[in-house]
Order: C-alpha cells, then sequence, then structure tokens
C-alpha cells in the first residue's frame, strides 16, 4: 500500500510542461552526437551549435533578472567578461597539472562562475538600491568598465587579447550540458519558495516587504546567481574561439542578449531558449551569406527581422494569429488528439454536490416562516391585561 501510495503521489506531482526544456535540450544533445560521431556533422555547424548554447544560458540567466526579478540591467556582457578571462586563464595555469583539456574547462567554469558571481554581489550591493534606469546605467558602467580593465592589464594581453586553447568542434557537448545545468538550477529556484519570493518583489516590493520578504537579500540572489551562469557562458567562449579580445563583450552585445530576453517573453525560461536559437542562427547566416560590400546590410536586415518579430508579438491586430499558431495551443491540440479522457479516468470532483454536506441539493423547497410583531425583536409583547 506505501508503494502504491508513493508512485501515486509522484504520478499526481508530475507535469510535463516542467520537463519539456529538458526534453529539448536533451533530444538536440542526443541528435547532434550522433550526427558528429557518423561524421555528418560539419565544423561550422558545430561551432553554431556552441554559440547556441552559451547564448541560451546567457538570455536565461538574464531572464532571472529582467523578467522574474523585474530589474533592468545592462552589464551581463561584463560579467561574461570576467568568466572568459579569469576561468581561461586558470585553466591555462592548470594546464602543467592536468593534461585533460575537458577536466581543466570544467574547473575553469566553476572558478569563472564564482569570480563573477562575487563581482555581482559587489555591484548588486549598491546597485540594487537603485531601480529602473539608474540601474541600467549602473550595470552598463560596469560592464565597459570591466572590459576595459581587462584590455589594460599585462596578464590577459591587453588590447592584443588573450590567446587561449581552443577545445575543438566537440566543445557543443559541453556547451548544451552546461545549458541542462542552467535550467535545472534555474527552474528549480523559480518553483520554490525562493522563487516565489522574487516574483513577488517584482509584482510589488512594498508588499512583498510587508509580507515579511528580505527584499535585498533576494534582490542579490538572483543577481548573483545571473552573474554566475554569465560567467559560465564566458569560460565557454574563451574554449570556443581564440584570441579572446576585450571588443566583443561591448554594450551592443549586452544589448543583444536583453533583445533575445525581451522576445522570447519576460519569465519565459522556454522563450528564452528558442529567441536565443533563433538570434543566434539569424546572425550566423547573415554572416555567412553577407560578404565584402554587402557585409554592411547585415546590421540592417538584423534589425528588420526583429522589428518584424516585435511586432508580430505585440500586435493587438495579429492577436488572432498568435494565438492560432501559438505552441500552447498546439500542445494542447496534440494531447487533446493521443489523450483522450474517459469516465474511468476522470477524477470525482472534491466539491460535487453530493459530497458537500453543507450545498443544498437543487430540488429541495426552501421556507422561511415569517412573523410580524409589533415590539423590538429583543423584548416579548405584554399581554393585554397588563397596565
Amino acid at each position: 500500500m506505501k508503494k502504491n501510495g508513493y508512485f501515486a503521489a509522484v504520478k499526481k506531482g508530475f507535469k510535463p510542461k516542467y520537463y519539456f526544456n529538458y526534453a529539448l535540450v536533451s533530444f538536440a544533445l542526443i541528435l547532434f552526437i550522433a550526427l558528429e560521431m557518423s561524421g555528418i556533422l560539419k565544423r561550422s555547424y558545430a561551432n553554431l551549435l556552441t554559440q547556441i548554447g552559451f547564448s541560451i544560458i546567457l538570455a536565461v540567466s538574464l531572464n532571472l533578472v529582467v523578467g522574474f526579478l523585474g530589474e533592468l540591467s545592462l552589464g551581463h556582457a561584463g560579467f561574461m567578461c570576467i568568466g572568459a578571462y579569469i576561468g581561461t586563464w586558470f585553466s591555462q595555469l592548470l594546464a602543467p597539472v592536468i593534461a585533460s583539456f575537458a577536466i581543466r574547462l570544467i574547473l575553469a567554469m566553476l572558478v569563472g562562475g564564482i569570480c563573477a558571481a562575487l563581482f555581482g554581489i559587489l555591484v548588486g550591493i549598491p546597485a540594487l538600491r537603485l531601480k529602473g534606469d539608474y540601474l541600467a546605467i549602473v550595470t552598463l558602467a560596469f560592464g565597459e568598465i570591466v572590459r576595459n580593465i581587462f584590455k589594460n592589464l599585462p596578464w590577459f594581453g591587453k588590447s592584443y587579447g588573450m590567446p587561449t586553447e581552443t577545445y575543438g568542434t566537440k566543445l557543443f557537448i559541453i556547451a548544451l550540458l552546461a545549458v541542462l545545468f542552467t535550467l535545472f538550477v534555474i527552474q528549480n529556484l523559480m518553483r520554490s519558495k525562493h522563487g516565489r519570493a522574487i516574483t513577488a518583489i517584482r509584482d510589488s516590493e512594498i508588499a512583498a516587504k510587508s509580507m515579511g520578504v528580505n527584499v535585498t537579500f533576494y534582490k542579490i540572489l538572483a543577481f548573483s546567481v545571473a552573474a554566475f551562469f554569465a560567467g559560465i557562458a564566458g569560460v565557454i567562449y574563451g574554449a570556443y574561439t581564440t584570441p579572446i579580445l576585450y571588443s566583443f563583450f561591448s554594450f551592443n552585445y549586452s544589448i543583444e542578449i536583453l533583445v533575445m530576453v525581451v522576445l522570447g517573453g519576460m519569465g519565459s525560461i522556454t522563450g528564452s531558449i528558442v529567441s536565443a536559437t533563433l538570434l543566434t542562427l539569424i546572425n550566423f547566416l547573415l554572416t555567412a551569406n553577407l560578404s565584402g560590400d554587402m557585409a554592411a546590410l547585415k546590421y540592417m536586415i538584423y534589425a528588420l527581422i526583429l522589428i518584424g518579430m516585435v511586432i508580430y508579438n505585440n500586435a493587438p491586430a495579429l492577436k488572432k494569429y498568435r494565438d492560432r499558431f501559438s505552441l500552447s495551443i498546439l500542445f494542447s491540440r496534440i494531447r487533446e488528439r493521443f489523450v483522450r479522457t474517459t469516465p474511468a479516468t476522470v477524477k470525482d470532483d472534491a466539491a460535487a454536490w453530493d459530497r458537500v454536506p453543507t450545498k443544498i441539493l437543487s430540488d429541495e423547497i426552501l421556507s422561511t416562516d415569517l412573523q410580524l410583531t409589533t415590539s423590538a425583536p429583543d423584548k416579548p409583547d405584554k399581554p393585554k391585561g397588563d397596565k
């Protein structure tokens, strides 16, 4: 009985939507590993998968701050810069001790993420007391200061860039595994009581304070977790390209990450995954097909595509088309087609009429006795013989 009760509880708590992102990324990982082992996957597409991997990590982690916490941050590329330089430098220090580049890369991801998270805490303590445009300006300044510091440090190659050891075409496997780890941490965080506290701050900071939520703690928590995963994405980028140039972590790249979050939907992790994939793919196709004098058209076409996507996602006149081609509606139709409900599978309603004794059946007759009195209800009438 206990065993059956345990499995019934697990089945009752199981919700497929919670595991959709894991299934999506795992399917892509298994598929492309099979293509790579068979020799079908080209080097350019393997590099594209690596770019998609760290772009998803950046978009999902920034969504924690912008979408779930409701604070505007424009310095996410700065945290990525910290992870890229420090993590890669640490990996090079371990080269005489640890021969395996994969092990050094994993340790470098941990070190780069922790260093970025520490800087996230240091910046978050004073900066998160600000709101709106002021917070955006402070985080923007932080990102620009960080990349200019690394530009002038001799240990990191100054403006010439930092030479790195690239992992090769199989780096996309580590990148997608890092995506799964990012989803595991952030999705479970947002489904916990801490995630509910973070979203409560977004909805109403005053109401969250009145309910006893430590607003400063949860703001710094969200900011540091997002910075940690941005540092991991930076280490993956450091193993992807050589040399690491400070110019890559510019304000424009922070805006590009923010665009991924906005297009995917504020607070939607699945949307961040899809938008990061699409925008990275668009950039790849435009760069590959536009060369020479036509390369100047890349940013114009990219901007037009973004404008079209924003109009499609927000225009009231296109709402019926969005509803018709929505993924949630598509999945509900597939579920209705393949998962049919029968009277045997439908559970009894806990609020049914025959199960709640306080409710009155529809065929009962209600009656009320009315008495006309001339005196107050709390004083009985006196007999006529009394004076």
